[in-house]
């Protein structure tokens, strides 16, 4: 029994093959500013970018250091999705919260369509710090993958 269970367990390991995938995040930032004063979006990115030119190598010998400055990492190709606030000039805006889950979710189908896989979510959020201040945001990452 023992060598039929080894067998076939060297016979699935022989005829597995490693998974490679393509990965897209898709970014949300929703505005927590009262009256709309701020800029709510879901932002696409356009443009693949290899980000070893960005990188420099530090070894104890010294350092290989990129000819790449912070202005050569900005892209100039993406999609911006218009979302709402979360606050009107009054407090909170449920209808606005509800229209953001539904472009999100519009998002989420047409990538789920296209053979995405959202496999992670992570979000975090720089809120209101007390009198005086009135501005913050709520951004989410959503992780795809395909294989």
């Amino acid at each position: 029994m023992k060598k039929v269970i080894l067998c076939g367990f060297l016979f699935l390991s022989i005829g597995a093959k490693s998974q490679t995938f393509k990965y897209r995040i898709v970014t949300s930032i929703e505005s927590i500013v009262p009256g709309g004063g701020g800029r709510s979006r879901i932002i696409e990115n356009g443009t693949e970018v290899d980000y070893t030119q960005f990188t420099t190598v530090r070894t104890k010998d010294g350092k290989e250091k990129t000819e790449k400055d912070r202005s050569d990492v900005k892209i100039d190709n993406l999609k911006e999705s218009t979302l709402v606030n979360f606050y009107s000039f009054v407090g909170i805006n449920f209808q606005n919260i509800a229209s953001n889950d539904a472009m999100i979710t519009s998002m989420l189908d047409k990538y789920s369509k296209d053979g995405w896989d959202l496999f992670n979510i992570v979000s975090g959020v720089e809120s209101d710090s007390g009198k005086g201040d009135g501005t913050g945001i709520f951004i989410t990452r959503f992780f795809f993958r395909k294989k």
